[in-house]
């Protein structure tokens, strides 16, 4: 136990969910730049306030880390992308893709955090299935709820 009563235990699965979303933001920045290579012109506008975004989460979450007493997870180098993003149609379909990973993401987070960091957590979740949903054109009935609760979702993987 710490000093103002809070499980030890509590605190890293904390950092370690906020270390994921950290991960996923990194992810995200690197696919919403692969977008914004390949996407129509009238929704260059779209990708770029989402890229923006997905930029202030990340330095949110690294902030909230070295604040848990963690050391940031650096970006990878390269990520490897779920297809390949040969043109526009391809472009919307890796912006929902990156929405809905990082809502799954912050659903876990939410799931381990309390007080103003849930709330922060719940309005990434909100923002990001929002974004979601304005690229897919459709909805899910719970956005960033995982299969199996057990397990953490896992943001695009980096390449290696």
């Amino acid at each position: 136990m710490r000093e103002d009563g809070a499980d030890d235990a509590a605190e890293s699965a904390e950092l370690r969910a906020v270390q994921a979303a950290l991960r996923a933001e990194h992810a995200a920045v690197y696919g919403y730049g692969v977008v914004g290579g390949r996407i129509d012109e009238e929704r260059r506008a779209e990708a770029r306030t989402a890229h923006d975004a997905h930029r202030a989460r990340r330095d949110l979450w690294q902030r909230l880390a070295r604040d848990l007493g963690g050391a940031p997870q650096a970006a990878a180098a390269g990520y490897a992308l779920p297809f390949p993003v040969a043109d526009s149609a391809a472009a919307v379909r890796l912006a929902a893709e990156l929405e809905e990973r990082a809502a799954a993401v912050y659903g876990d987070l939410v799931r381990a955090t309390e007080g103003e960091r849930r709330t922060a957590a719940a309005e990434a979740l909100r923002e990001a299935a929002v974004r979601a949903v304005r690229w897919r054109g459709g909805s899910v009935a719970f956005p960033g709820l995982t299969e199996r609760a057990d397990q953490p979702s896992a943001p695009v993987a980096p390449q290696t």
